[in-house]
């Protein structure tokens, strides 16, 4: 029922009217775009901000793993050397008890390799421990580049946060206005609207007439294209930018009405 009724008040429309809930839907969405640009690029920043910290947080994980993973194998040296140790004390106490030359030699071999292991596990520990402090200090680096991103975001946040509340009741009135105008235009209207708002920069699908030209225009309008636009009687579009165009009658009434419209929104 909703869906027939909302059919019947666009084809049923004037040409006038039509062109009055364009334009209307045109201040509406500006000024929702005037809103926005307040904030500049702080969404941005933000968003920006919280990829860097996600991508610091990973790093900071990999580089944890990375030392855990040479404090273990420090470790292991550390044990190798004991072990090693042991096999030497064990192996110089057999040698007094061989009895031949030959026994003799072989404990002395096994000495030998195991005080190499021991030279090869402390040369290992050296260079485990010096990996072990450069990845401590590459940690302390990103855990000071972590901190200092999150008091960057938590700062960005705080002034985004004040700037969306300073304007969030004014942005809701807008967004529910620009909703409902959008129903009051038929949908073949309201595709071409949209096409063109997002084809140009500063986002204008429907202009006024002004000192005889498109607005934001200076190419000229002939006069009786002027005197059809002023008459209501069609729908006109700019032959050089295809934005729709109003009278600056038309225009200055509606301006008007969103004006008290938002200063309403401002007093409550």
């Amino acid at each position: 029922m909703a869906t027939q009724a909302k059919k019947k008040t666009t084809t049923e429309a004037t040409v006038e009217e039509k062109l009055r809930a364009l334009y209307r839907l045109q201040l509406i969405d500006s000024s929702i775009d005037k809103l926005r640009t307040v904030r500049g690029e702080l969404p941005l920043e933000v968003e920006d901000l919280e990829d860097d910290i996600a991508g610091l947080d990973t790093r900071l994980s990999n580089l944890q793993s990375e030392l855990e993973e040479l404090e273990n194998k420090l470790a292991d040296r550390k044990n190798a050397i004991v072990d090693s140790k042991e096999l030497i004390k064990k192996y110089e106490e057999q040698q007094k008890n061989v009895r031949n030359n030959r026994e003799f030699d072989s404990l002395s071999k096994e000495i030998e390799y195991q005080t190499l292991e021991i030279q090869l596990s402390e040369k290992r520990m050296r260079e485990f421990s010096a990996q072990i402090e450069q990845k401590k200090a590459i940690m302390d680096e990103a855990q000071q580049s972590l901190d200092d991103r999150k008091k960057d975001l938590d700062h960005k946040k705080a002034e985004l946060n004040d700037i969306i509340k300073e304007t969030q009741k004014e942005e809701e009135l807008l967004m529910n206005a620009s909703k409902e105008a959008s129903e009051y235009i038929e949908e073949r209207l309201l595709k071409a609207y949209n096409r063109i708002r997002h084809s140009v920069k500063n986002g204008l699908a429907v202009v006024p007439v002004e000192r005889g030209s498109s607005g934001g225009s200076f190419i000229k309008i002939p006069p009786q294209r002027q005197l059809d636009i002023s008459a209501r009687k069609k729908i006109i579009s700019d032959e050089h930018s295809g934005r729709i165009l109003v009278d600056a009658e038309l225009a200055a009434e509606e301006e008007e009405k969103l004006k008290e419209l938002t200063q309403k929104a401002v007093v409550e």
